[in-house]
């Protein structure tokens, strides 16, 4: 694991890996939240609480310093915070043995020996760390719900050819996905996030939605007027 000198919220400073080279915070921010990632798959978790906690790891590393912290236990902390946020509680026991899996492949699940309480204690407190630093605000508006809006309406706007034949759908959310590694989700609105990823989608199979030209506004700013969705 890396430590960082000095503190960053997405800047250019510098970690310093097991060589001593430096290695650049976003790309230790990148490899913690994949870790988050395939951590949550394993554990079952959907979408939703995923993206909550990553969110919670970025939010909590823009108000920390990322020497001070082992940012695989803030990961480990946030997605069982992010369980309970998100109603999909996740038992302490089962985040140590997915995570000691993923460190260490192949292994056998961890004997409930001292070793395996100190790690359950970290995590815990941990979590109560995490909620003071982050003042409590832990519950956040994600982009999924616009994005299932927008992708529906669409499906409905594009004939059925263009549609088919093209993984829009597909892409749209693997790049929703891939946001999360960053700081994204913290930097802009959930709409804004939705409309940026269904346009990258659309320009990279290079899908022109009809009467665009023809059209006062272009689409997305259709989209981005705000409006709430239920």
């Amino acid at each position: 694991m890396e430590a960082v000198r000095p503190e960053s919220c997405g800047g250019e400073a510098a970690a310093y890996g097991a060589e001593g080279r430096p290695v650049p915070v976003a790309r230790v921010h990148f490899r913690v939240t994949r870790f988050i990632m395939e951590a949550g798959i394993k554990l079952g978790m959907h979408s939703i609480p995923i993206a909550t906690a990553c969110t919670i790891y970025h939010k909590f590393f823009c108000e920390s310093n990322l020497d001070a912290y082992d940012p695989y236990l803030i990961a480990m902390s946030s997605i069982y915070l992010a369980g309970k946020v998100e109603e999909q509680h996740l038992r302490t026991r089962d985040i140590i043995n997915v995570s000691n899996r993923y460190f260490h492949p192949g292994s056998e699940p961890l004997e409930l020996d001292s070793r395996f309480w100190e790690l359950r204690d970290s995590i815990v407190q941990c979590e109560l760390l995490v909620l003071r630093v982050l003042r409590f605000q832990v519950s956040f508006q994600h982009p999924h719900k616009y994005l299932l809006h927008y992708l529906i309406s669409l499906k409905n706007w594009l004939n059925r050819y263009s549609w088919q034949r093209t993984p829009i759908c597909i892409a749209a959310w693997a790049l929703l996905r891939d946001s999360y590694h960053g700081g994204l989700c913290l930097r802009f609105r959930a709409q804004h996030l939705a409309v940026a990823v269904l346009y990258l989608a659309l320009q990279v199979y290079g899908v022109e939605v009809p009467a665009e030209a023809e059209a006062e506004k272009p689409w997305w700013q259709i989209y981005t007027m705000d409006t709430e969705i239920p």
